[in-house]
């Protein structure tokens, strides 16, 4: 795992410093450079099968990659949060119907587009919120999914999506901040 992170950690700066010297305020991937792959047919997946403890995770590896809809985007994941929401789930906490693949937050590249979507969001980096992240690919709405700058690392834009959400509501809608008020980021 950490090899892959590593890995994957240096391919993403030198991409970076690569759209960043084409002055890329507008972040694209592989498709900028003509070098746009297919999507496969299957993928990787952390999947459920039935509720319980950590042993109920499966790693499956044939797993249809799922199709972009109306206002949808496909997005290969290169990160994926990892939260309590997921553990609640897994458990029966919250009770989803099976199978299921975890997962609420992640980050990766725009490789296809549903219908109503301008197809120039291919290659553009985002971060989102859907479920299913624990995959190579999840379909998540556009109005979930937020463009990531290149002065932005993928990793960490992809883990602040539940957390920059909670930290937002909590201090705007269940208590908006105003002047003279203290409130304290751990």
């Amino acid at each position: 795992w950490n090899a892959l992170m590593l890995r994957t950690r240096g391919r993403l700066q030198r991409r970076d410093t690569w759209l960043g010297q084409q002055g890329g305020g507008h972040v694209r991937c592989a498709a900028s450079r003509g070098s746009l792959q297919e999507v496969p047919a299957d993928m990787r997946a952390v999947r459920v099968h039935e509720v319980g403890d950590a042993s109920k995770l499966r790693y499956e590896q044939h797993v249809p990659v799922p199709e972009p809809g109306k206002g949808e985007l496909l997005v290969k994941n290169m990160y994926s949060g990892l939260n309590y929401h997921d553990t609640y789930t897994r458990s029966g906490l919250y009770p989803r119907p099976l199978p299921l693949t975890l997962g609420t937050e992640g980050g990766g590249t725009v490789v296809a587009v549903g219908e109503g979507v301008s197809p120039t969001r291919i290659g553009e980096r985002v971060a989102y919120l859907a479920e299913g992240s624990y995959a190579e690919y999840t379909v998540t709405p556009t109005h979930r999914a937020v463009r990531i700058p290149c002065s932005v690392s993928l990793r960490d834009a992809a883990c602040l999506m539940v957390q920059g959400l909670t930290a937002h509501y909590l201090t705007k809608s269940i208590f908006p901040l105003g002047p003279g008020d203290t409130c304290l980021v751990h």
